[in-house]
């Protein structure tokens, strides 16, 4: 079972992705992160760092975990995916291995331009990716390279999870309108180095278009999330979805399955209630949310899920008083008994045929 202590000066972060790498190691993204010597608050504003990564491996039975936050020339602590444009900062979310090189998609942030709940006083500002190369190195020497994906404004950012299925990385995105729903968007495996060029992405019509045009595309999921999780299940031959329902005040965990990463996708299931949601849980706080639910495959037991989710409080000085929140918790549960096999296409298949891009 993955835990994160409190070690390498980190002291908690959201999001908490898990990115598998071919050596049996897997990558940890986490969001803004604090770190020191204690958590610190000044001024109602914690000390963090916009995002971080841990590295961990299972050795004999053994969790392992190193967190690595970037040093800049300084000696100063920072970002380790640094923004590309002034006024911005990135939180760094999913990834994908291709060809030993890690590439995680960046969601683009800055400080709100209306007025917002503290919190809450942040807007985004558009998508690229990562190339992270020389993983077998100390993470602190890992080169990090940056591509443009999809530029501010188009309210629909590549960057709520990402897989690689056949020849092509698929990207979910929310898009920020309407009842928030999920899009489908891919690029060549061998466009990588040119994503925005090569970025298309599934329109009502059913086919694939270059681009990206929110208004066109197919929601293959009515309701989404900014951060969640999708990934293949070879033993019951589907994709899950796992998230965090929407509505700040919901104490759900959602599952959602298909045959395709199109969809149909199912409605979704509550797989788990939040305890720190609870008005009857022991210690509950009316200022505690939760959020940034999602699935970790590579650590599972047959027939079961592994999930991540944080929560957080309205009240940011109790960052400093209550150490048990903004970590992210673990909770394995029963891989719910009606997702069982059906058919035996291969995940590489799974959005047939594959029409060229007009």
């Amino acid at each position: 079972m993955p835990n994160f202590p409190f070690q390498d000066g980190w002291w908690g972060a959201d999001a908490a992705y898990s990115i598998p790498l071919p050596d049996g190691r897997s990558v940890w993204i986490f969001g803004d992160t604090l770190y020191g010597e204690k958590r610190v608050v000044e001024s109602n504003q914690p000390r963090m760092v916009r995002n971080s990564i841990g590295v961990s491996r299972c050795s004999q039975g053994e969790w392992q975990l190193q967190y690595a936050i970037r040093r800049g020339q300084d000696g100063q602590s920072q970002d380790f995916f640094q923004s590309q444009s002034q006024g911005t900062w990135y939180w760094a979310l999913d990834g994908f291995v291709y060809r030993d090189e890690l590439w995680v998609t960046l969601l683009c942030v800055r400080s709100a331009r209306a007025k917002k709940p503290d919190g809450f006083d942040f807007e985004t500002c558009g998508a690229d990716l990562a190339k992270v190369s020389g993983l077998s190195a100390n993470p602190q020497e890992w080169k990090v390279e940056y591509f443009r994906l999809v530029p501010d404004g188009v309210a629909a950012y590549p960057s709520a999870t990402a897989v690689v299925d056949g020849e092509y990385a698929y990207l979910f995105a929310m898009y920020e309108k309407g009842a928030r729903p999920m899009m489908l968007t891919r690029i060549p495996l061998a466009g990588l180095n040119a994503p925005a060029t090569n970025l298309q992405y599934l329109s009502h019509a059913g086919t694939w278009k270059l681009g990206f045009k929110p208004p066109d595309a197919m929601a293959v999921m009515q309701h989404g999330a900014s951060e969640m999780s999708v990934r293949y299940h070879p033993d019951i031959k589907k994709w899950l979805a796992v998230m965090k329902s929407p509505g700040l005040s919901s104490d759900i965990i959602l599952l959602r399955s298909a045959s395709s990463l199109s969809g149909p996708w199912s409605q979704g299931e509550a797989i788990y209630h939040i305890p720190e949601m609870q008005k009857d849980s022991p210690g509950y706080d009316k200022n505690t949310f939760c959020y940034a639910g999602k699935e970790h495959p590579e650590f599972e037991q047959p027939g079961r899920l592994l999930i991540t989710y944080v929560c957080n409080t309205m009240k940011v000085e109790e960052l400093t008083t209550n150490l048990a929140i903004y970590m992210p918790r673990v909770v394995s549960l029963p891989l719910p008994a009606k997702k069982q096999p059906a058919g035996k296409a291969s995940p590489s298949r799974r959005i047939s045929p594959h029409p060229k891009p007009h």
